[in-house]
């Protein structure tokens, strides 16, 4: 099973990121679960989200405590994130960490070249599909049955974050 948490910032989409990740895992004929946990329900406080992805069905419903996968929407929360070596973490940030397991990828700069607004989560997903623990065709449908008319701008968001970040992994 691959672990997937995401670290975000109230209203910058972390939540509908692991169920778009879920929808997208689905259309990969895979199966997924995706959840939120929350602290402080407000726009900006912290908040996580999880997804589970398996070739198989998922049973279990806990909470990812060891996740292969970290994706923060936030880089000032990443001192927050505890994880094992293994763990590989997609920050949205314009600093090149330049370590084995962090990857960066300015999604800020990408939402508002696209979108006109700091709304990271397209950008996010598209960075993930980096991964290829899911594919970009996939997670494109997966915006476009979210966002209908408006997908247009989210898809070109999240294939240039994962442009950016294709040849990384």
């Amino acid at each position: 099973m691959i672990n997937v948490m995401f670290f975000g910032r109230g209203g910058q989409g972390a939540v509908t990121a692991s169920e778009l990740l879920a929808k997208a895992v689905f259309k990969d004929n895979k199966f997924a679960q995706a959840f939120p946990s929350f602290g402080v329900e407000r726009r900006g406080a912290p908040v996580q989200a999880f997804c589970k992805i398996d070739a198989q069905f998922i049973r279990s419903r806990e909470q990812i405590y060891k996740p292969d996968y970290v994706v923060v929407f936030d880089s000032s929360l990443l001192s927050q994130v505890n994880v094992s070596e293994d763990c590989k973490i997609i920050v949205n940030s314009e600093k090149d960490y330049n370590t084995k397991n962090l990857f960066n990828v300015n999604a800020t700069k990408i939402a508002i070249e696209t979108l006109g607004v700091p709304i990271v989560n397209t950008s996010m997903l598209g960075a993930f599909c980096a991964t290829k623990e899911v594919s970009l065709k996939s997670m494109k449908e997966a915006i476009t049955d979210k966002f209908g008319k408006r997908a247009e701008k989210n898809l070109i968001a999240a294939e240039s974050a994962y442009n950016f970040l294709k040849d990384k992994f």
